[in-house]
């Protein structure tokens, strides 16, 4: 009798930690974890987070593989409806499952019904509270840290995408791989410069592996003028493009944050994207030169009385 107590005691504990609360808003929650302070009006979190939409079991935003989310605690501005209406309920270390309807985002005008968000859908978050910092100067410090530890989490595998495809490839300082298969002849496109470039730029990596986002290599596309080192295009293409000449042909395999970044180009390129182009130089030519700044007009003195 007593086993038998003991083990519907376990059942009811265990049924009242898997169950979801509702948020004033109507957002149902769970809270994993065993943190002592909550988090105040002040403090900045890191964090991770995620969105999944359900229906297919899709995911819409994630940061769990990459630089987590920053953000300072505003009680005055806690949102509705989203995670950060439950937030000061949490603190270091909490893990939390949320569910938002769509239909709720659409009556607050957050979104509109489209293809992917259907009425009665539903978008199943989850969040990690990794750290708590007190000042914005502790917050830099620590993102400052993620960023070095992801720029080398990509460049490893860059190198490593191009030693699985057995390529010959010249590491730049920033992590630029770049496989020379011509290097062209005469005046490189150095700064001053424009390459004239025919490409075809394509996904590497786990998600869509090869696949070809954008291209000009159809004979009836005309190639662009790359000004190098203006900044026109992604660091990546003004760092490598240096390496050819009239003529040159090549890849580039490009680390994210020398390619789209942190926030990716929507809607094509997603945020963290390595990136691989395959490269012909039609011609370098001279770079058209820079309209003069117009010298300042300094007032006429006015005559003494």
């Amino acid at each position: 009798m007593r086993t038998t107590t003991s083990l519907l005691l376990a059942i009811v504990l265990l049924a009242s930690c898997n169950q979801y609360e509702k948020a004033p808003s109507g957002m149902t929650y769970k809270i994993s974890g065993t943190s002592k302070e909550k988090l105040k009006h002040g403090q900045f979190v890191k964090m991770h987070i995620e969105y999944k939409l359900k229906s297919k079991d899709t995911v819409l935003q994630s940061s769990f593989d990459n630089i987590p989310v920053y953000f300072p605690v505003d009680t005055a501005r806690l949102g509705k409806h989203t995670f950060t209406e439950i937030i000061t309920l949490c603190g270091a270390g909490d893990k939390v499952d949320f569910v938002l309807s769509i239909d709720t985002l659409k009556s607050m005008q957050v979104m509109d019904y489209n293809d992917m968000f259907k009425k009665g859908d539903l978008i199943n978050g989850r969040f990690e509270i990794l750290k708590v910092f007190n000042s914005q100067d502790e917050v830099k410090v620590d993102y400052e840290k993620e960023i070095a530890v992801e720029k080398q989490k990509e460049i490893n595998a860059v190198k490593e995408y191009a030693k699985k495809k057995n390529l010959t490839v010249q590491s730049t300082a920033s992590g630029l791989q770049v496989e020379v298969q011509n290097a062209g002849t005469g005046q490189k496109a150095d700064s001053g410069w424009a390459a004239v470039v025919r490409y075809k730029g394509y996904f590497i990596g786990k998600t869509n592996d090869g696949k070809v986002f954008e291209t000009n290599m159809d004979p009836n596309a005309q190639p662009i003028n790359v000004e190098v080192g203006t900044g026109a295009v992604m660091p990546g293409w003004d760092e490598g493009l240096r390496l050819f000449g009239k003529g040159g042909k090549g890849r580039l395999i490009i680390p994210a944050m020398l390619a789209y970044g942190i926030q990716g180009s929507a809607p094509v390129i997603p945020p963290f994207s390595n990136l691989a182009f395959d490269i012909e130089v039609v011609d370098v030519v001279k770079a058209a030169p820079k309209p003069a700044t117009p010298e300042m007009q300094m007032p006429q003195q006015m005559p003494r009385q």
